[in-house]
């Protein structure tokens, strides 16, 4: 799947490792949950980075304790009406103080984008149908924003408070 950061596709360096497969000698890998309950220590002796993937029934607290040792942090989006991921997203951000990559897995459609990226997500699965002209469209609907979010960008009011003559 094509990777969207900073409204731009990247390279993606992380694997994702199912339950059942071997994880590789080497490189940066994304385990669900429980994968990293049972070989956290294995998982981390290895030296190169560790990703967790959460289910959408799993919460922000079941990795909060470990979240020095995760590069990222993926949220899987089972259908678009499920809005359990954006929650986990704001809270690892802003209850959790968590800097490093909140990424948007599984149904991530772009006009669901700027909405993900206020609540804190910072990486993008997209599906490889879906077309760029579509992508950047969403990235660029909208710049400014009235309310504050995890996102940290400045809102309507605090830019006018900041206007001389305003």
């Amino acid at each position: 799947m094509p990777l969207l950061k900073d409204g731009k596709r990247v390279a993606d360096p992380w694997v994702h490792v199912a339950d059942e497969v071997a994880v590789p000698a080497t490189g940066a890998v994304i385990v669900g949950l429980k994968r990293w309950r049972h070989e956290r220590a294995s998982l981390l002796k290895r030296g190169d980075p560790v990703g967790v993937r959460l289910k959408s029934m799993h919460t922000a607290s079941d990795v909060a304790d470990d979240l020095d040792h995760l590069g990222v942090v993926a949220l899987a989006l089972p259908v678009f009406t499920d809005g359990r991921a954006y929650t986990n997203a704001r809270r690892l951000r802003e209850r959790h103080g968590y800097r490093g990559e909140i990424r948007a897995i599984g149904n991530v459609l772009p006009d669901q984008y700027l909405f993900m990226l206020r609540c804190g997500f910072d990486a993008f699965e997209v599906r490889a149908g879906d077309t760029e002209k579509d992508w950047d469209k969403a990235v660029q609907a909208i710049s400014v924003f009235y309310q504050p979010a995890a996102d940290g960008r400045e809102s309507a009011l605090s830019l006018r408070h900041r206007t001389p003559g305003a």
